[in-house]
């Protein structure tokens, strides 16, 4: 697992307080909106997300930027960047 820190995203997913699918379901549809290049990031408490996150990128050709705690508030932002 890649950690960054201040990553600047161009679109945000708020999926604090959802679980499984949405936390797959909902980027996917936002993926569509964004240019290739653009990053999405998301905002999760979901565990889950930690490892199903980087497996969905791996399987549907996006890239995995890494992820970053917000010990404050108790989330993590994962950070997807759109290749195609």
């Amino acid at each position: 697992m890649r950690f960054v820190e201040n990553y600047k995203a161009d679109a945000t997913a708020d999926l604090v307080y959802r679980m499984c699918p949405i936390h797959l379901l909902e980027p996917v549809e936002l993926m569509k909106e964004l240019k290739e290049g653009q990053v999405l990031e998301i905002l999760t408490d979901y565990d889950g997300a930690l490892e199903d996150i980087p497996a969905w990128c791996e399987k549907n050709g996006q890239e995995f930027v890494g992820i970053d705690e917000d010990d404050e508030n108790e989330i993590y932002k994962l950070y997807v960047k759109k290749l195609h």
